[in-house]
């Protein structure tokens, strides 16, 4: 058997570290760098456990200290499917390289002949149809939801996503959920296939009041294809889901799961499944906030204050890891807060830091640098290498097991 036990891989959702080397093919990216700009823009940033990690020497940033020993193996990865959303990065962590894109409706909104069914079988109008941003959306429509009755605010990105707000008080939470399991199953139309259905519950009565919800669900189409994960499960080892990725997956390959309520949360939940001896595979966390509350919302001063919060967890989690532990910490795309182009992901490199007690081998910042790797499978194929589970037909992905001395 490998070398490891336990592997927990934490996705920074959008942490990204500076443009990829295709943004050009993607409107308003090039130039975008989630990272170093956040490290530019804030006014403080305190993030010494990612800065013993590596996190520093991946590149030079501002505030961000550079260390000649770190405790991390680090490199940079590089996308190689076709998007940059959610679904298609955590995919290709797992072995899938998505190369048909799915149907975004950014600058059309959703066709009349989806909405007109949609409306028939929910029993509500559809208001909004258009790409905007969740919190712009409620300022301009919620009231209306709220007071009208039979609205139902519908509404996109640049992702491939279809969105329903609901309050949770007028619209009930069920009904919400409801609506979007409809949703759902018209989309899987192929020319109306979205990659997710997300359900977004919210709280509030007037304007400047209406604040979303942890009680989100998203919807999301099966993986096209056996990951990483599956194989996993199929050879009798812990699959352990937190936060979105079971929403992520649809559920396939996951062997336990639980949601998050915050970025926080999520690491409380990782801290509390890593104090746990009853289990032996793999522990896969999404963050979401970094992405949800922060990036899509422009706000680079609480990104930087989200990454501290992360940073301050991490500081909880590191004592906890046994020698027989390996800590991945890496991110699915980027989601730059200064971008201005637009409010959406931005096509990134993303940051590999892995770490575990008993590594020897990192003496120096030279040796702890690993080549760039072109794909993000190069996770989903390490951890398969140290558990000795061939990865499925058809997935991409090297493991770099054998560099992690």
């Amino acid at each position: 058997m490998g070398k490891y036990n336990r592997i927990f891989v934490i996705v920074c959702d959008s942490m990204g570290m500076g443009d990829g080397p295709d943004a050009d093919k993607f409107y308003g990216d090039k130039g975008a760098d989630t990272l170093g700009h956040i490290a530019e823009t804030v006014d403080h940033f305190h993030i010494p456990n990612l800065e013993n990690l590596g996190l520093g020497n991946l590149k030079p940033m501002d505030k961000v200290r550079k260390t000649d020993h770190p405790l991390a193996y680090y490199c940079p990865l590089v996308e190689k499917s076709a998007g940059k959303d959610t679904m298609t990065g955590h995919w290709e962590f797992m072995g899938l390289e998505t190369v048909k894109p799915f149907i975004t409706f950014t600058d059309t909104g959703f066709p009349p002949e989806l909405i007109a069914e949609l409306e028939a079988r929910c029993g509500k109008k559809v208001i909004g149809n258009k790409a905007a941003s969740g919190t712009e959306i409620l300022e301009e429509l919620a009231e209306r939801e709220i007071n009208e009755g039979d609205k139902m605010i519908v509404y996109t990105s640049a992702d491939s996503v279809l969105q329903i707000c609901g309050n949770e008080e007028t619209f009930d939470l069920q009904n919400l959920y409801r609506c979007c399991e409809i949703a759902r199953e018209l989309t899987m139309k192929d020319e109306w296939k979205v990659g997710r259905v997300i359900a977004r519950p919210y709280v509030g009565k007037k304007k400047g009041e209406f604040k979303r919800t942890a009680n989100r669900h998203d919807y999301a189409v099966k993986p096209f294809g056996k990951t990483a994960m599956d194989a996993l499960k199929e050879a009798g080892f812990d699959v352990l889901a937190v936060g979105k990725i079971v929403d992520i997956f649809d559920g396939e390959g996951i062997t336990w799961s639980e949601h998050s309520k915050s970025s926080v949360h999520g690491m409380e939940q990782t801290i509390e499944i890593a104090k746990r001896d009853d289990w032996k595979g793999f522990c896969f966390t999404n963050l979401v906030d970094f992405d949800a509350l922060w990036g899509h919302r422009r706000n680079p001063q609480g990104y930087g204050e989200e990454i501290e919060r992360f940073d301050v967890k991490l500081g909880e989690l590191l004592p906890l890891l046994k020698d027989d532990d390996l800590l991945i910490i890496t991110a699915d795309h980027g989601n730059d807060p200064t971008n201005t182009a637009h409010t959406d992901h931005t096509r990134e490199k993303v940051p590999f830091l892995a770490y575990s007690p008993s590594m020897k081998g990192v003496t120096n910042a030279a040796a702890a640098r690993l080549p760039e790797q072109e794909n993000f499978a190069c996770i989903g194929a390490t951890i398969c290498d140290n558990f000795g589970v061939n990865m499925p037909e058809g997935t991409i992905g090297t493991s770099v097991l054998s560099l992690l001395k």
